[in-house]
């Protein structure tokens, strides 16, 4: 299980990582991924650091689509323990929120895993080519690729 500071619960986190970010889809999952924003920093009147932002943080969206609750349930808790051991990748702030598709009920834990590696780094190089272009462009911090 996820520590609780670590997950997504209401639905304004959840839009801001589906529509804030970047994605890079696989045929089992789907990955939105929002780097750190000024907004993250916790409530201080400490200099922005690592410590100051919220921890990475991690909700999941499993449909009726994936299968009955059986089914959903399980595709949910595999990709719980694969996210938990991959947060230490995030940096510090960062919103993350993987979609379930139909074909990961199907999915070995070993090959779920693997799709999520994947995804993950697409969509990680991603969000970090976006915030290079836009650093390059003397634009405000990123606020992600679709609107």
């Amino acid at each position: 299980m996820l520590p609780a500071q670590a997950r997504l619960r209401r639905r304004n986190e959840f839009h801001a990582a589906l529509h804030g970010g970047q994605r890079a889809g696989r045929r089992t999952m789907t990955v939105h991924v929002r780097p750190p924003q000024p907004a993250d920093i916790s409530p201080s009147a400490e200099p922005v650091t690592a410590t100051t932002l919220l921890p990475a943080r991690a909700g999941f969206v499993v449909g009726r689509a994936v299968g009955g609750a059986v089914a959903r349930n399980l595709v949910r808790r595999r990709l719980r323990h694969l996210v938990r051991q991959r947060m230490h990748r995030l940096p510090a702030g960062t919103l993350l929120v993987i979609r379930a598709l139909p074909p990961s009920t199907s999915m070995s834990f070993a090959q779920l895993g693997a799709e999520l590696d994947m995804a993950l780094g697409r969509a990680l190089d991603k969000a970090q080519r976006e915030s290079q272009r836009q650093v390059s462009r003397g634009e405000p911090a990123a606020t992600g690729g679709r609107r």
